[in-house]
């Protein structure tokens, strides 16, 4: 009597299983250079992390008395301080990205011997530092505005992480060219300082398009980062400041800045190793 055979099948694997591990791969990786990063900047010692936060704290309530102390309490109808506030903590996160990306794979070019570390690692690394040091230090300065009574709560909160994720990812694909242009050409990294100096007044951190004359409001809303803050602004003080945006203007900025920037970072190792 013959006996029914049975064929023993392989479950088909999910396409989903590797693809969530080589993301937990990555995650672990972007986390331990994080870690590293903190603990070489900042040491093991003493606040250790708490500086990513206080540095720019530091720098934002020092300008706040400064400009208390020499300037009127209110500037073009806008208190003083939240105005400081919305604009300082931005240009501080425009140039912590110029400063320390452009500079980061140079410094770490020994970890790019490990196979499984890529220069997009590093970079994302450094990325995600400065915009959670900056992100919690506006968090901050925001409560203890609110707490003395110089800000009210954001009268738009989304149009609000609108503009400052949407400055974060502007000015993260802005550096990261100017990481990969550096990298292959040397004077490009001894311009970063000077181009983050000149951030200042272009990024409208410390002006608003409605200051100016008309006829040059055109020509400024092409700066993209502008649009950002002024979007930070309306979210914040509402009906009694008037501004001057765009939604997707910045965005295909920001898409098209993240693009090529990631595209020279991708295809920078061999210039690295070359040095």
């Amino acid at each position: 009597m013959s006996h029914p055979t049975f064929r023993l099948q392989r479950a088909s694997r999910s396409p989903l299983i590797p693809l969530w591990a080589w993301v937990r791969r990555n995650v672990r990786i972007v986390t331990a250079l994080m870690m590293r990063e903190v603990i070489t900047r900042f040491g093991r010692e003493g606040l250790g992390f708490a500086w990513l936060i206080g540095e720019p704290l530091i720098f934002t309530f020092g300008v706040m008395t400064l400009w208390s102390i020499t300037k009127p309490s209110y500037e073009h109808g806008i208190r003083l301080a939240p105005f400081v506030m919305t604009g300082y903590l931005a240009i501080i996160l425009i140039r912590h990205f110029i400063s320390y990306l452009t500079v980061a794979l140079q410094s770490n070019i020994g970890l790019l011997y490990h196979r499984q570390v890529a220069p997009l690692h590093i970079i994302s690394s450094r990325i995600m530092m400065e915009f959670a040091g900056a992100t919690t230090a506006y968090m901050i300065v925001y409560i203890v505005l609110f707490v003395i009574g110089q800000v009210s709560l954001p009268y738009n909160y989304l149009l609000l992480y609108y503009g400052w994720c949407l400055l974060g990812f502007l000015s993260a694909g802005f550096a990261m060219i100017l990481t990969g242009l550096s990298i292959r050409y040397e004077f490009v990294e001894r311009l970063t300082g000077l181009i983050g100096y000149l951030m200042i007044p272009l990024s409208g951190a410390f002006a608003m398009v409605a200051w100016f004359p008309a006829s040059v409001q055109k020509y400024y809303l092409m700066i993209p980062f502008v649009h950002c803050i002024e979007m930070t602004r309306e979210a914040i003080f509402g009906e009694f400041v008037t501004t001057y945006y765009s939604l997707s203007y910045p965005l295909l900025w920001a898409i098209l800045l993240n693009v090529i920037g990631l595209l020279l970072i991708a295809t920078s190792r061999d210039h690295l190793e070359s040095e």
